[in-house]
């Protein structure tokens, strides 16, 4: 049986960057406070990724606003939904991907979409470009591509967890399979695979902070194009994005040390 994704792991300065963000991962798994906090660190985590993927999507507002719980904007909201999910949607990941991606755009989608079109993958051959990436797939197409998806997350790979996890987003993000909160659920999915397949078991490093830097959008239009290069690139941003992740966790895990 053919392993695309170690195809994947394999290209350019992908192996180089994949173990770089696993020695971070581990070494922030070693830091002290995680011995008795770590579900106080992972709660803070999330709240950041989901503020970062709400940020990114155009909704910019204060940590502290949200910590407040004073946030009422949609997106915000959305986004704090679909973070919150992950820890129940982890055993479902491998075995009904397609259901788990549902739940999340229902979370995700709530007050943005129309009732009946939560959780559907859109009909239409159009959908909104927030990023400005292009015209999407049409509806056939996405269809087909999303059962590949679907798929690759289901089968038996070689490949390390952050290359799935790089490719789930993307095709995600590119695809734009529900035409609405699609940045969200692309980047919870990254989460919750790096979560269940082991490269961040705890949830404790919020990857989305790192896609907020400049050049996301460049990034996803990278892999657009197909090429070695192109998805290579995606791949190395995404290994690039988790070591972010590690700075904030542990700037969380210093602070609660010093109390």
């Amino acid at each position: 049986m053919s392993d695309p994704l170690a195809v994947i792991a394999e290209l350019p300065g992908v192996p180089e960057a994949v173990d770089e963000a696993r020695q971070a991962v581990d070494r922030l798994y070693r830091h002290r406070v995680l011995r008795r906090r770590s579900p106080e660190v992972s709660i803070e985590s999330s709240l950041r990724g989901a503020r970062a993927s709400a940020a990114i999507e155009g909704v910019d507002v204060p940590l502290e606003q949200l910590r407040r719980g004073e946030v009422t904007d949609p997106v915000v909201q959305g986004a704090l939904r679909a973070s919150a999910e992950l820890g129940r949607l982890g055993p479902t990941w491998r075995s009904a991907p397609r259901q788990v991606l549902a739940r999340l755009h229902t979370l995700a989608a709530r007050d943005l979409a129309e009732e009946e079109s939560l959780g559907r993958p859109r009909v239409a051959d159009s959908a909104p470009d927030p990023l400005g990436l292009g015209p999407a797939p049409g509806a056939k197409e996405t269809a087909a591509r999303l059962e590949a998806l679907v798929a690759l997350v289901s089968a038996p790979s070689k490949a390390p967890a952050l290359v799935l996890g790089a490719i789930v987003h993307a095709e995600l993000a590119v695809l734009r399979v529900f035409g609405t909160a699609d940045g969200v659920v692309a980047r919870a999915a990254e989460r919750l695979t790096l979560v269940e397949f082991g490269l961040d078991p705890k949830s404790l490093v919020p990857v989305e902070l790192g896609h907020l830097e400049e050049g996301y959008a460049a990034g996803l239009r990278a892999y657009l194009t197909g090429t070695r290069d192109g998805v290579a690139s995606w791949v190395r941003r995404c290994a690039g994005a988790v070591i972010v992740g590690v700075r904030e966790t542990t700037a969380i895990c210093e602070a609660l040390q010093r109390g």
